[in-house]
């Protein structure tokens, strides 16, 4: 990678993979762009950015020849909470949005990271050391969109020998950004609620098990998996990583060793409780640490510590 564009660079896994990539790239070497300009402005003002719908070839394609851009991260989606509310405009960004993305990686030679997702499954997968290839049948809009994602990869792949590459990521919890209408947003609002008000009302069983990783190697993942040498891809698309799997007791438990006093209540929502249903418990990534070296640094208690230390600064508690 040497010159790079990032779509959807101002959500929670953009702006930390801008952040990232603009400190070992360098900032004019890395592109920022997503719908939207009315936030993270010092992400925006820090170097190149262009307001940029992903569904638009046109002004992807004129992005890339006049930043001579080799490698796209495409991050621009839908989540799974807030795909359920709109199916239409789900497949339509989700979908859409990513075979404009690949018709330019196809006419402009360029390396595609594309995202995948915990959300590719479905109940019929098994839930305990789920595979790496295995019964993809989600039941939710989002992970429709996600095993289609998957699939057009492949395809454009080995009909046009485009260079694409990406990862079935768990939930993602960061210290930084905000979640964004996720199935396991519960996982970051429960440490910023245990140090404003030591309780927690949680919209998943106690009892319900979901892969989790922390964002630090979440991106590293992403830049690593682009840096890996394409002899060793078997795969290619759609790795599963796993890092850590839990439910909300335990979280809840490693969260009393900082703030003894912290409680939790449940409060179930139905719409997202079937979707953590049909999702693993936690996946088997031996494929990726295999031909990628797949390494993650952080456990439940190392990331704990790290998210109340640094969230907790930031609330001056």
């Amino acid at each position: 990678m040497k010159r790079i564009l990032i779509i959807g660079a101002l959500g929670q896994l953009g702006s930390e993979i801008a952040l990232e990539c603009r400190r070992r790239y360098g900032i004019g070497n890395v592109v920022l762009s997503d719908i939207r300009s009315d936030v993270n402005r010092a992400l925006i003002e820090e170097g190149p950015f262009h307001v940029l719908d992903a569904r638009d070839g046109k002004r992807i394609d004129e992005i890339v020849r006049t930043h001579r851009i080799d490698t796209i991260y495409h991050l621009a989606a839908l989540l799974s909470v807030r795909a359920e509310q709109d199916p239409l405009e789900a497949w339509n960004l989700n979908i859409n949005g990513l075979i404009t993305v690949l018709e330019v990686a196809r006419e402009r030679s360029c390396a595609v990271f594309v995202p995948s997702s915990i959300g590719a499954f479905g109940p019929t997968t098994p839930k305990k050391f789920t595979p790496q290839d295995t019964i993809q049948r989600p039941t939710s809009i989002y992970g429709v969109t996600k095993v289609t994602g998957e699939l057009l990869c492949d395809y454009y792949h080995h009909r046009w020998d485009v260079d694409t590459r990406g990862i079935r990521f768990p939930g993602i919890i960061s210290s930084l950004t905000p979640p964004g209408g996720g199935t396991t947003d519960y996982a970051v609002e429960i440490y910023y609620e245990a140090i404003r008000n030591q309780h927690y009302t949680c919209f998943l069983r106690g009892d319900t098990y979901l892969d989790m990783i922390y964002m630090p190697d979440a991106v590293e993942a992403a830049i690593q998996i682009m840096e890996a040498d394409p002899g060793r891809l078997r795969h290619r698309n759609a790795f599963n990583i796993a890092a850590m799997s839990f439910c909300p007791e335990e979280q809840a438990a490693y969260i009393r060793t900082h703030i003894p006093n912290f409680t939790i209540s449940y409060a179930i929502d139905p719409v997202r409780q079937a979707i953590a249903d049909s999702w693993p418990d936690y996946m088997e990534d031996y494929a990726a640490r295999v031909e990628w070296d797949f390494r993650p640094h952080y456990t439940l208690a190392s990331m704990t510590e790290d998210m109340i230390r640094k969230i907790g600064e930031r609330e001056g508690a």
